[in-house]
């Protein structure tokens, strides 16, 4: 994003607002920086259209669809991770999350986590 104009920056996040709303009905309130790239302008300028910037504090390399197949170590990766506050990473695109996806949650729900809404930690 810090190298787009506001112009195709606006373009960008209202066009996929719209796409969320029309398939899920969601009115889209956060906003993730795509690849982690931001600036302290395109933070403000993505505040002015309404949005909150929301980063991760746990990523691994899922996003690589050259890597699937490798389910048992986005097991330990994402188990191995796992902390308290923590917003989790996933990539959609990813098999194998898609795959081991309940095995996490019930494996975490074990270890005394809890799954919230990112609303659950706005003041």
């Amino acid at each position: 994003m810090p190298e787009i104009s506001e112009d195709k920056i606006k373009e960008d996040v209202m066009t996929l607002h719209q796409e969320v709303y029309e398939k899920f009905n969601y009115e889209m309130k956060y906003i993730r920086p795509p690849k982690g790239e931001y600036s302290e302008k395109t933070i403000a300028f993505t505040n002015n259209l309404g949005y909150k910037t929301v980063m991760w504090s746990f990523a691994y390399d899922d996003w690589n669809n050259n890597k699937q197949g490798r389910e048992d170590y986005g097991k330990k990766k994402i188990l191995d991770n796992l902390h308290n506050g923590e917003v989790m990473l996933l990539h959609a695109t990813s098999k194998d999350n898609a795959n081991i996806l309940d095995y996490i949650i019930k494996e975490a729900v074990k270890q005394g986590y809890e799954f919230k809404s990112i609303e659950n930690f706005e003041k």
